[in-house]
């Protein structure tokens, strides 16, 4: 089957490789040249596991191609699948939708008879029934859902489909699309518009709202003298709730949950549907980025100013470069401003995290971040930090210290090794006073 996917970002790209991996021939467009050019030439402009080889291969095979044409795109595809961007507006929570109905509006024009246009972007309820209405052609809803770093995984093997549609015809068009994942048994839903565009926001917010609950519990452990990891341990072995989602930390960042929730709860507001819920979510996940700063302040005896402070991870999570509300930058830039000498390191969001915040310090390595550091915040968790040898680290750096904001690192190995840790969730910092040591550098 021929498929066309608008918008080459890391959702439009990834569905365009994996689409022509289940066998599709499939043409990307896209109005950046760039980012045109260099999936064309089989190179993925952005850190996503697993795509660069599906995208060289099937490039170089010739079943994926990449456009800047709308007119070539229309002529190419039956089927065509809008993946492009609804970022937060400017100035408001409201999702901004310039981007989709400018694509709707492109592809719409030089479709030929008979396709179908499908919507995967995450949009407000109502979205698919103003933009049918507006454009006169078929429309269905296909919302994705997919994890940065698993986005590969995510559309090869999907936990579920959604497909929102009107008519028989665009049901079966999405079963001939999806044939091979739903001959896996892969589960399908089909709904209405509505539902399916609800789909997505509503798992995020479900989601989040965990994150901020155990986060909510790990207020209430540090108050209280509780340990939130025993805390969410035991919450996890219910079966009615399980362990998904209850690690306490620094919050979540990205550009999804952030943005999904504020413009869940503004569309259910519109709409007469108070989810104050949510905006409860959104202010307990900022919080987060609060209490590491207030950590990082009282370790280094009640202000920053001045301190050499290592920041290890940039990206809002691991497996992908994604700095977009990254709680790591948000607190390293923070902790700038109140005059902390701050140095960043991350695995691969390095280039991303200097363009947004080019005042910070970045290494080169996790070890040259730690040197002559006075404190250490642990921020993303990649697996690379959680290998790093305590004792090795406390001879790097000037004063061990550290505060685990992901809450996966072996309190007891750090503190045997000397130092000073403090994890969100606890009763307060443990092991060595933290007082300078002979021999460290600076």
């Amino acid at each position: 089957m021929r498929l066309t996917v608008i918008g080459t970002g890391r959702l439009g790209a990834t569905h365009a490789a994996c689409m022509a991996e289940l066998g599709h021939e499939v043409a990307g467009v896209d109005v950046d040249r760039g980012k045109v050019a260099a999936l064309g030439a089989g190179r993925v402009p952005f850190h996503e596991p697993g795509l660069a080889p599906l995208v060289a291969r099937h490039t170089a095979s010739g079943r994926l191609r990449f456009t800047t044409s709308f007119e070539e795109a229309g002529a190419f595809g039956q089927v065509h699948f809008v993946c492009v961007g609804t970022p937060q507006r400017q100035g408001g929570d409201a999702a901004d939708l310039t981007c989709v109905e400018r694509a709707f509006a492109a592809i719409a024009g030089h479709t030929r008879k008979g396709a179908l246009l499908v919507g995967r972007s995450t949009v407000p309820v109502g979205t698919a029934d103003r933009l049918a209405a507006a454009h006169g052609v078929e429309i269905a809803w296909n919302p994705e859902f997919l994890r940065e770093g698993f986005a590969v995984r995510d559309t090869l093997r999907p936990d579920r489909l959604v497909f929102g549609v009107r008519t028989a015809r665009a049901e079966r068009l999405l079963r001939t699309v999806y044939a091979p994942l739903l001959g896996a048994g892969t589960p399908l839903v089909v709904t209405g518009f509505a539902t399916a565009e609800l789909v997505k926001t509503a798992a995020n917010s479900f989601l989040a709202t965990r994150i901020s609950f155990i986060n909510a519990m790990a207020e209430v452990c540090e108050a209280t003298g509780g340990d939130v990891r025993r805390l969410a341990e035991a919450l996890g072995l219910d079966g009615r709730i399980g362990p998904a989602f209850l690690r306490a930390g620094a919050g979540f960042g990205g550009g999804c949950l952030p943005e999904d929730i504020r413009a869940f709860a503004h569309r259910a507001a519109e709409l007469g549907v108070d989810l104050g819920l949510l905006r409860q979510v959104d202010a307990i996940n900022m919080r987060r980025r609060d209490r590491v700063i207030a950590m990082a302040r009282e370790l280094c005896g009640g202000t920053v100013l001045g301190a050499r402070v290592a920041v290890l991870g940039a990206a809002f999570k691991p497996d992908s470069d994604d700095v977009r509300d990254s709680p790591a930058l948000n607190v390293a830039a923070r902790l700038g401003l109140d005059g902390a000498d701050v140095t960043v390191y991350d695995p691969v969001a390095m280039d991303n995290a200097r363009e947004a915040f080019p005042l910070l310090g970045y290494a080169l390595s996790a070890e040259e971040a730690l040197r002559g550091a006075e404190l250490v915040l642990h921020l993303t968790e990649w697996p690379q930090f959680r290998e790093v040898d305590p004792v090795r680290a406390a001879a790097l750096v000037y004063r061990p210290r550290i505060v685990d904001g992901r809450g996966v690192l072996d309190a007891d190995r750090w503190t045997a090794a000397g130092w000073r840790f403090w994890a969100l969730g606890g009763s307060g910092p443990v092991g060595a006073a933290g007082e300078s040591r002979e021999g460290g550098q600076r």
